[in-house]
């Protein structure tokens, strides 16, 4: 959790501080904002997760066999291939001339406003991703084989979602999948070479709640996406079943908790209704604001959110 802390900070600060004026084309603060840190929250949350009920039930085995290098090369993969999903992103939409800045309300994008030439963002995208699978690939070591299985897959819906998947409203099964089942269960398999229904309960839960921020982004997004023939979630539903959804999606993450409560972890149960109240408190803002620019606000507050929903579970499962 320290680790994560440290990273999740360092790359906050440079969000922070670099705005989105008087950018050089492919400068160090043309790559952060292309890399979208804010992002890294959603990939070390499921990770973290994972790992704090790893090494709770470690503890039920004679010899230590919760590996620290194990759940460090899980956080570095999840933070690399969360970055080249952000760049393949880029890319793709700039391609598919889906970003038109005249329209567009989310944040400004790379490629789109010239802050990275197409040639250098092609060339990062398989930096990132060779990365990635170099990162990845001692996991094998401590998860077996199956490993390499599980790496292709990330990387290949990786692209698959940027190029097509997110067009047939299968964003949502992707983030309840790559957000939530995967790294969850994956981490917890690594460090202790089995799963449980403890652990596949907690990452569908830990999937409702990040799929909560494509449903913000998806939902501020509707009348552009559906203008570009992008069938997502939000535009087959509507405004209104969406806004409903959202906040269905933070209550039936709080109930699964029941499973913590179930296997003697009380406070993990208790203390995501810290998140659950503010999850409650975006939603109405959400439905208040409705649409527009503004709805990047409820976007950030949904990112907060998840982050500590994932510091509530986890400490509620450490302080036993």
């Amino acid at each position: 959790m320290q680790i994560y802390v440290l990273f999740s900070a360092l790359f906050c600060t440079f969000a922070h501080v670099m705005d989105e004026k008087n950018v050089k084309q492919n400068s160090l603060k043309a790559w952060i904002l292309a890399a979208r840190p804010k992002t890294l929250s959603g990939a070390a949350v499921p990770v973290m997760i994972g790992l704090a009920l790893a090494y709770v039930d470690a503890k039920q085995y004679a010899d230590d066999v919760f590996s620290w290098t194990a759940a460090v090369l899980c956080l570095l993969f999840a933070f690399i291939m969360q970055i080249d999903a952000n760049l393949i992103n880029d890319f793709f939409d700039y391609a598919r001339g889906n970003d038109d800045t005249s329209t567009r309300l989310g944040p400004l994008r790379a490629c789109t406003q010239g802050w990275v030439s197409t040639e250098a963002m092609k060339q990062a995208i398989a930096l990132t991703t060779c990365l990635a699978c170099v990162v990845g690939l001692p996991l094998v070591w401590f998860g077996g084989l199956e490993m390499i299985l599980i790496g292709a897959l990330c990387v290949v819906f990786c692209f698959l979602y940027t190029t097509h998947l997110s067009y047939v409203g299968m964003g949502d099964v992707l983030v309840l999948l790559f957000f939530g089942i995967v790294p969850v269960c994956i981490t917890y398999y690594i460090q202790l070479h089995t799963c449980n229904w403890q652990v596949f309960l907690a990452s569908i839960a830990c999937g409702l709640v990040i799929d909560g921020l494509l449903i913000v982004n998806n939902y501020r997004d509707r009348d552009n996406d559906q203008r570009d023939g992008k069938r997502t979630l939000v535009v087959e539903i509507g405004a209104q079943a969406t806004e409903w959804l959202y906040l269905g999606l933070g209550i039936a993450a709080s109930l699964l908790g029941l499973v913590f409560w179930m296997n003697g972890h009380v406070l993990a149960f208790v203390l995501p209704f810290i998140y659950l109240l503010l999850h409650i408190f975006t939603w109405l803002k959400m439905r208040r604001i409705h649409e527009g620019r503004r709805l990047n606000e409820c976007l950030g507050e949904t990112a907060r959110n998840m982050f500590i929903y994932g510091l509530c579970v986890a400490i509620g499962l450490l302080l036993i």
